[in-house]
């Protein structure tokens, strides 16, 4: 009896699921499909890299055309609704809460910039809202209160590990009126969607102190910009990417793509719940392909570009079934459009009869509307603050004992606002060269103290990526993050810990820190505040006191470490081999998962023991903080991503690829050495003092070589003291970075002049903005 009523239960339990899941699938059949056709975009650096902007690298791989369409399901019709014509694209349609209108991307040929409209469903009332010449607007997407968020390169930057020009969020009212950025990660940020609660969910690559291509996760942020925070796959090593995120209608998980670094932006599809986990494996609920599960966490950036079939553009439909494109076939890229589900259904709805792949499926009806936030930023504040509840508390502090912890201090890492032609090796491509392994420049925004129950309340500055360490009494670096964080004027922002539970809510003791019962510590006071860290200005100059009249070129001091000031190919003598001969530990371009406390910089660092004592050799304690301070922000070197030299090997050394070429067959050493990391053998060049240099140690002086290759040296001496590098004093860029400078500068006066107009409540828009900038973009 039992088992006959057991078995009655799961009867009419199949029986509900089957019914509701006939539903389901009928349900996307009662309304007209929004999608577009265009070809794949051609392979490049990223998966970032759609935008071919005019005027960039890539801008021979812009590839048209590319149409909006809606399909009929129910009859099979497609109509245009945007036809760009032969030489456009129209991509990134949306459709607006009351399924009525469509914002959307176009650019109309090559010698045109992506730009957002607007268009009814029906095809009337097409209006163009942005205009802005030499910048894209992309992936715009309806905010709750019916302004309008896109992605933008109105801040010009470019990725630290290439040369390709990258994208922030922004705001603009229905309008296209008093558009402003929301975002400011020294990177990409795009494919934006609304969440139910009105927060903005998005992709985001960025990084500090890490590896490039691992670095690229979700993140949400308020519509005024307030809060961005940390979604899912911040510290997944694989896959490279998890991008193109919308919240499954109903539920908290969402639906993403896990895709590559260096591929397009397509991948696996998965159902992430970051209840169960906010990395890896653990929040993921469902997958396609389900073989692509076992490369979560394997592998490297690029992994997930074996997947097969590739899918793309995902569109909730309910918890269960799903639009999106998906290759056709394992051997070829053209997409189409399917309806799949998580009992394995995937079926194929629409291919175009030209052959073009399908993008951007999404049905063409009235949703729910999101929740509108209210704005908690102003436009007339230089800053904001932020409190950390108890820096004690999270993952990855294990070892430290309560009261270790004596300040924090605030790391500003600028964005890249120029590129030259040649490429230092480092953990990834630098163009041109800034450090031994990692990417970034750095400025110490200012220290602050941490109170004894572990609080730290202060100001910080608005539009700025930043990030924070803890530091001991000594000011050494117990922790550090990996990533940035961002504030608007006059936000206010708090954080429990340092990697705290993301998914837990906090300890109620917030009131009564000790922090908070005093005014926010300033920024602008602690060592190094304010500047761009400069390794030859900060940390040279120990060694010049202390440690040369040993470690120099000649010296038997110097054959074990050379400590010598002298710049050689693209660092200097000392900085080259404090980081060969590994008297440094630091992170460099590191992996995705974060660190433990005190496993690199000045802890771990044999440099370290040396500033106690060495030979009797006696540092005081300011000269110790320079060295702490410099192993602890990665053992960075150049303070400017400007190059003196963008035709040379590089872009930082003052002889040519020519000239280094014949020098090292004279002297008999191989050419690429010296320009990446794994292979530099140490200063082989004294540009200071050219007759000094090791690699003329294998020549007679009374050679014709021997004075070949010294006239080379004495050129590059003689380049450096009319035209002085980056890691010297009188440095100037050269033209194309001051004119990227200018172009940068004159877009930051639209942003600045956009914020003037909320402020004061007026409307202004992209055609007044050009008329007063004219040329300079």
């Amino acid at each position: 009896m039992k088992n006959r009523i057991l078995k009655t239960a799961i009867a009419l339990l199949c029986l509900t699921a089957s019914s509701r899941s006939a539903d389901e699938s009928a349900l996307w059949q009662e309304y007209p499909l929004i999608f577009v056709t265009r070809h794949q975009y051609k392979p490049d650096h990223h998966n970032t890299a759609t935008l071919f902007q005019r005027g960039e690298v890539n801008e021979a791989s812009y590839n048209p055309p590319g149409r909006i369409k809606i399909l009929n399901p129910k009859t099979g019709a497609v109509k245009t609704l945007v036809d760009a014509g032969p030489t456009g694209i129209a991509r990134d349609p949306e459709i607006s809460p009351d399924g009525s209108k469509v914002v959307f991307s176009m650019r109309r040929s090559i010698e045109d910039d992506y730009h957002i409209y607007e268009i009814n469903v029906d095809g009337s009332n097409l209006k163009q809202l942005t205009s802005l010449k030499g910048v894209s607007d992309i992936d715009p997407v309806y905010l709750p209160d019916g302004k309008i968020a896109f992605s933008s390169t109105r801040e010009p930057k470019f990725c630290m590990c290439n040369k390709h020009i990258m994208a922030n969020l922004y705001r603009m009212d229905a309008d296209g009126a008093n558009i402003h950025q929301i975002g400011k990660s020294t990177l990409f940020e795009g494919h934006s969607s609304v969440m139910e609660d009105g927060r903005i969910l998005y992709d985001r690559w960025e990084y500090v102190d890490r590896n490039f291509g691992d670095a690229q996760g979700l993140w949400t942020v308020n519509p005024d910009g307030t809060m961005h925070a940390i979604f899912y796959g911040n510290n997944t090593p694989s896959p490279g990417g998890i991008i193109d995120a919308r919240q499954i209608p109903g539920s908290q998980n969402v639906i993403a793509i896990f895709g590559s670094c260096h591929d397009r932006p397509w991948g696996a599809l998965a159902i992430l719940n970051r209840n169960k986990g906010i990395d890896g494996d653990a929040g993921v609920e469902h997958i396609w392909p389900a073989s692509a599960r076992k490369l979560i966490g394997k592998g490297n950036f690029d992994t997930f570009k074996q997947v097969r079939p590739r899918y793309e553009d995902p569109f909730p439909l309910s918890e269960t079934r799903f639009l999106c494109t998906r290759t056709i076939s394992d051997d070829d890229e053209r997409t189409g459009i399917y309806l799949i589900d998580t009992a394995g259904n995937e079926k194929l709805i629409y291919e175009d009869p030209d052959g073009f792949g399908c993008f951007d499926p999404m049905p063409v009806k009235a949703r729910r509307a999101a929740r509108p936030k209210p704005d908690m930023r102003s436009f007339d504040h230089a800053g904001g603050t932020l409190y950390v509840q108890d820096v004690y508390e999270g993952t990855h502090m294990e070892g430290v004992e309560r009261g270790e912890v004596k300040f924090l201090r605030v790391v500003e890492s600028p964005e890249k606002r120029s590129f030259n032609r040649n490429r230092w090796g480092g953990q990834g491509t630098q163009i041109p060269a800034m450090n031994w392994h990692s990417f970034e420049n750095k400025r110490i925004l200012g220290t602050v103290p941490v109170e004894e129950d572990g609080s730290a309340f202060f100001e910080v500055p608005a539009d700025t990526f930043f990030y924070f360490q803890l530091l001991d009494a000594d000011g050494k670096m117990i922790q550090s993050m990996r990533s940035g964080t961002i504030m608007q004027p006059n936000e206010q922002q708090g954080c429990i810990g340092c990697h705290e539970n993301r998914v837990e809510p906090p300890q109620a003791a917030a009131l009564s820190l000790q922090a908070l019962t005093r005014p926010p510590s300033p920024m602008g006071l602690g060592y190094g505040a304010g500047r761009m860290f400069s390794y030859l200005e900060e940390v040279q100059p120990v060694f010049d006191k202390h440690c040369v009249s040993c470690h120099d070129f000649g010296k038997p001091a110097g054959e074990i470490l050379n400590l010598a000031r002298d710049k050689e190919l693209v660092f200097n003598a000392s900085y080259a081999d404090l980081h060969r001969n590994k008297f440094i530990t630091v992170a460099g371009a590191g992996r995705a998962a974060i660190y433990p406390a005190k496993s690199w910089g000045s802890y771990t660092s044999k440099l370290s023991k040396q500033l106690d004592g060495h030979n009797g050799t006696l540092l005081t304690d300011a000269e110790k903080t320079a060295v702490y301070t410099w192993m602890d922000l990665n053992g960075i070197y150049y303070p400017s991503y400007d190059c003196a030299y963008p035709d040379n090997p590089a872009g930082r050394s003052p002889i040519t690829n020519a000239q280094l070429s014949r020098l090292a067959e004279l002297c008999g050493f191989e050419q690429k050495s010296g320009l990446h990391w794994r292979t530099h053998p140490g200063a082989l060049i004294s540009f200071d003092r050219p007759t000094l240099s090791p690699c003329l140690k294998k020549l007679d002086t009374d050679s014709e070589a021997y004075a070949e290759a010294l006239a080379i040296i004495e050129s590059g001496q003689t380049n450096l003291k009319s035209t002085p590098r980056a890691d010297m004093d009188g440095f100037i860029p050269c033209q194309n970075d001051l004119e990227r400078t200018e172009r940068y500068e004159a877009l930051r006066t639209v942003e600045a002049a956009y914020r003037k107009a909320v402020f004061e409540g007026r409307k202004l828009y992209d055609t007044d903005m050009q008329t007063t900038i004219g040329e300079k973009l």
